[in-house]
């Protein structure tokens, strides 16, 4: 277990496009809550803590997660977006200054392995926020990493902002990030509410880390199928069929 390693799983979400009346990150996928995978894969990480924001049907979730190691639950009253829910762990985390691995609990793909690798990638790069990249072979939908010609990282542009060429490249953003903890703070602090939304982006979160000297680096560490998340049944099946896959690989190894 690293003690200078924590997660926060943003899982306060209803789902609307789900079509049902569970919390999004509360239906299965291989016989298991999609938020329970995820929360499975940062203590195989190595997370001391994995702090769970918890909102919509909370009830339902800290009963799902009631026997995961480390798991501690912390309420987001108010829907205000993933860098508002990720503010409410502050006070849980008041004088940490290790890593703090942030991911969403409807990404049940991601493989403790692969984040384990972000963290190494931070933290050998001396980087103040890490993002976790994939190659994809249809990255519609996603934000696309850019990167100089040395191949170091320079931005991610969402794709209804990208030019032709952008929306060409396959490497993409599927939201999973390891920040140093006192710079990801100070970051949601000075991040403004968007007019559009009214909501706090976390996205917002890494450009301000630069603009306050912070180094800010992109690291290749998922598998191209570790970048799916859900927000439909659709999806839920295709993600279903996939943990089912490596299950009967696993077992046949």
């Amino acid at each position: 277990m690293d003690e200078s390693l924590v997660a926060i799983i943003l899982a306060a979400g209803k789902g609307t496009r789900m079509n049902s009346d569970l919390p999004k990150v509360a239906h299965e996928a291989a016989g298991r809550p999609m938020v329970e995978w995820v929360a499975r894969a940062c203590a195989e990480a190595g997370c001391a803590r994995i702090l769970v924001v918890v909102g919509h049907g909370q009830g339902l979730i800290r009963e799902i997660l009631a026997g995961v190691t480390g798991v501690e639950f912390v309420e987001q009253r108010e829907q205000l977006g993933t860098g508002h829910a990720v503010q409410q762990c502050r006070p849980a985390l008041d004088g940490f200054t290790g890593d703090v691995i942030v991911l969403a609990g409807d990404g049940p793909l991601v493989r403790g392995g692969s984040l384990r690798r972000l963290v190494e990638r931070h933290r050998a790069a001396g980087a103040s926020a890490t993002l976790a990249t994939a190659e994809i072979d249809d990255p519609s939908g996603y934000g696309r990493i850019l990167r100089d010609n040395a191949g170091a990282f320079l931005g991610v542009v969402e794709e209804k902002n990208a030019t032709d060429a952008q929306r060409a490249i396959r490497e993409v953003n599927p939201s999973v990030y390891c920040f140093n903890a006192p710079s990801l703070f100070d970051a949601l602090a000075r991040v403004e509410r968007n007019p559009v939304s009214g909501e706090f982006y976390l996205t917002d979160a890494p450009a301000l880390i630069a603009r306050a000297g912070g180094a800010i680096d992109a690291a290749r560490s998922l598998a191209p199928d570790e970048a799916l998340s859900v927000n439909t049944p659709e999806q839920l099946a295709r993600v279903d069929a996939i943990l089912r896959a490596r299950l009967e690989r696993a077992g046949a190894a």
